[in-house]
């Protein structure tokens, strides 16, 4: 097993949907701020029908295909591809997932623990459309920040959350804030990292938490990746079915 890097276990979840969840699991429990991170695979006949969150906030970030996202609090919403959507769930919320029209849907969901003196804020929603994720290019990069510098995505934790496609033959570094705690996610393609003296490759459906603060990153194929950072809440993190304490 290669030091730092881990795979996903697929599950099943909701009225049939199939996720890659890199954690919570065995082998990775959580990364403090965060709860639980997915890529989803949702067949246009599946998805996850009416339940209830509380005590954190999921942001949605769309591949491919899209989500309606329904709720309590009366929104009605579609998301589509490259788009995002949030929900701070505070309190409580009750809502629904399902893909939007005839196309599958695929894309990620990543948990943020909310801070305890906000575990009971009022519930809130919020939808940006592909066009106002921020994007620029890097050479042979391209970078759309979910959630940082330029978003509009607001959640109640320093995140960090950036998609990178990569060409051929590039050459990238990743800055993580010091004070930050992450990881990358390759989702399409290889690379190799290098940090310090250790080098690695990294395949489809793996993920490498880095030991510092800087990484470089070369590929040889065309490959996409997500890298998530936060700043720690160090409180315990009790995630009780849909529910985290």
């Amino acid at each position: 097993m290669k030091e730092n890097v881990f795979e996903p276990v697929v599950k099943k979840e909701g009225a049939g949907a199939e996720v890659k969840r890199l954690f919570p699991s065995s082998s990775l429990d959580h990364i403090d701020p965060f709860v639980l991170l997915d890529e989803f695979f949702v067949e246009a006949d599946k998805g996850f029908p009416k339940h209830r969150h509380a005590g954190f906030e999921a942001v949605t970030y769309i591949l491919e295909g899209g989500f309606r996202h329904e709720d309590d609090m009366g929104n009605d919403s579609v998301v589509g591809e490259g788009g995002v959507q949030k929900f701070s769930a505070g309190s409580g919320i009750r809502h629904s997932e399902m893909p939007a029209g005839e196309k599958d849907a695929h894309g990620f969901q990543l948990w943020i623990n909310l801070p305890k003196e906000k575990k009971d804020m009022e519930p809130n929603y919020q939808k940006v459309e592909f066009e106002d994720v921020p994007k620029i290019k890097r050479d042979n990069t391209v970078i759309r920040t979910i959630i940082g510098e330029g978003s509009p995505v607001k959640v109640e934790t320093d995140v960090k959350y950036q998609d990178l496609s990569l060409k051929r033959a590039c050459f990238t570094s990743i800055d993580i804030p010091e004070d930050h705690e992450g990881l990358l996610y390759l989702y399409n393609g290889e690379i190799v990292i290098e940090q310090g003296e250790n080098k690695l490759s990294l395949t489809e459906g793996e993920a490498y938490v880095p030991s510092g603060e800087r990484f470089s990153i070369g590929c040889t194929e065309d490959s996409n990746f997500i890298m998530v950072s936060g700043k720690p809440h160090h409180q315990e993190i009790r995630l009780e079915g849909s529910i985290v304490r």
